[in-house]
């Protein structure tokens, strides 16, 4: 039955995307902030909608941040984009190049100010990012990195990419830590959604001016210690051998 449930919800979150996306259209074309205004009502929607047609609520913890910071995340699932850019004010995501392409996403993705990343090699794409991040720094808000580059799901280990120390550098701004267990009840991959709470955390920020020894060992050691304890705390325990040692009793 869960799984009935979840393919129905899909459906319906795919169908919304595509009406709102095109019932929003020109409200995004006159500003920006119409475009925000019609990513955020779609957010919403998807929250609500898991909540009473899979029994999985969603919950924001922590101190969200409302000035011009970076924000490095734990990224499981589509779940966890949701949810960070219907709690922060005006969010913007480093993203794939390739999801400009895709219908609605990537028209939305370009009118809040998204920083599109190419694949290739890590020299060449790390420039290319700080200089298109540095371009769009004239509209304020909340930068958003995946630090690990892709969703890992909660039984893969992923180390953590220079690029977001990079950023963290050049902004010279605070980075703020998110931590997520969403990927327990909503996976990368499959139809399958499960009942739970799906939870995101704030974390203390780190303020600007760390090295890079300094600040990637900080950045991974915080975001990977409050995820494992929020996903524990959703009944997760399968973790792979790189998360041992810090995995309380």
């Amino acid at each position: 039955m869960q799984y009935v449930r979840s393919l129905l919800f899909n459906i319906q979150m795919y169908v919304m995307l595509a009406i709102m996306g095109v019932g929003f259209f020109p409200l995004a074309l006159a500003s920006r902030s119409g475009a925000r205004l019609a990513c955020k009502t779609y957010c919403r929607w998807v929250r609500w909608t898991a909540g009473w047609m899979l029994g999985l609520r969603t919950e924001v913890r922590g101190v969200v941040p409302e000035g011009e910071v970076m924000v490095a995340a734990k990224h499981q699932s589509f779940l966890d984009i949701i949810m960070i850019y219907s709690a922060l004010p005006a969010a913007k995501f480093i993203m794939k190049r390739e999801l400009l392409w895709a219908p609605v996403v990537g028209q939305y993705a370009r009118r809040i100010g998204c920083v599109p990343v190419a694949r290739g090699k890590r020299g060449a794409a790390i420039k290319k990012m700080v200089a298109d991040v540095a371009s769009g720094l004239s509209d304020p808000g909340q930068l958003v990195i995946y630090p690990q580059g892709t969703r890992v799901a909660p039984t893969r280990y992923l180390p953590y990419k220079v690029g977001s120390h990079v950023l963290y550098s050049e902004l010279g701004q605070a980075c703020v830590p998110v931590a997520a267990n969403v990927g327990v009840f909503w996976p990368r991959h499959g139809v399958l959604r499960k009942p739970g709470v799906a939870v995101i955390e704030f974390l203390q920020p780190i303020a600007p001016g760390l090295s890079r020894g300094e600040f990637m060992p900080l950045l991974e050691e915080t975001i990977e210690r409050r995820s494992i304890a929020l996903m524990q705390e959703a009944g997760f325990h399968d973790f792979p051998e790189e998360y041992q040692g810090m995995i309380s009793s």
